[in-house]
């Protein structure tokens, strides 16, 4: 392995480093950026406006819900919103890394740290050693750009299809949603319980038509988060050994 005259790992051998471990994630992006960009197609985003959204956004499960959000004719301000609501568990990932990160250099982690979602964390958090920034850039570049290419591939598939089938395809974003849900329902009762409460919620608060779509799914997301956040506060309470 090169290295520098100091005994060090090479910036260049750290990005091929991390370049190499984001293979994986960049394969396995590919379906499902495929996928956004079929129903960013269908939901009537352009090719531009799609390749934006992941430009910038970099959040498949956030980028899945603004579709659902934009279908609905729900208003910037509640999207912006829900996607931050959706995207709070990056603050821990940050810390959690951070104490793997190579010290110094914040505005190398300020970059980089754009690049953190629940794959690239995993890759970096699993890693042994020292995180240090070639290897974050690398793992972070090649994943970035498959999401972004493969999300405009996936739309210029979906302009291809027949007019039909495209206006099928808003099936497949539910479809989704299920598939990001049942993966964590069976890995945690606490899911459950959230799921269940947010979609009681919303249904309330739509079909009695106190809130409008859009503020509904925030709202019933808070309130379940909430709600859920309590109990399991109020239950370690109770537990011998854990009381204040």
């Amino acid at each position: 392995m090169a290295e520098t005259t100091a005994g060090r790992i090479s910036p260049s051998t750290d990005f091929k480093a991390g370049s190499q471990a984001g293979i994986s994630i960049a394969i396995g992006y590919f379906p499902i950026a495929l996928t956004f960009g079929l129903l960013a197609k269908t939901a009537g985003l352009s090719i531009g406006e799609t390749f934006l959204m992941s430009l910038v956004v970099f959040a498949g499960a956030s980028q899945y819900i603004s579709l659902s959000l934009l279908t609905l004719g729900t208003g910037t301000f509640e999207i912006v919103l829900t996607t931050f609501i959706v995207n709070i568990r990056h603050f821990l990932m940050a810390t959690s890394l951070n104490e793997k990160a190579q010290e110094g250099d914040v505005a190398a982690k300020a970059v980089y740290s754009f690049g953190l979602t629940d794959e690239t964390f995993s890759v970096a958090a699993t890693k042994e050693g020292e995180v240090r920034k070639g290897y974050m850039f690398g793992l972070v570049l090649i994943s970035y750009f498959s999401w972004v290419i493969f999300s405009g591939v996936g739309h210029l598939i979906g302009a291809n299809l027949p007019k039909i089938l495209q206006e099928s395809m808003t099936v497949a974003l539910y479809a989704m949603f299920i598939g990001l849900l049942v993966p964590s329902m069976k890995k945690s009762a606490k899911a459950i319980y959230l799921a269940a409460m947010a979609a009681a919620f919303n249904t309330i608060f739509t079909m009695g038509k106190i809130l409008e779509p859009g503020w509904a799914i925030v709202v019933a997301t808070l309130l379940a988060s909430i709600i859920a956040e309590a109990v399991v506060y109020l239950r370690g309470r109770t537990v011998p050994g854990h009381e204040e």
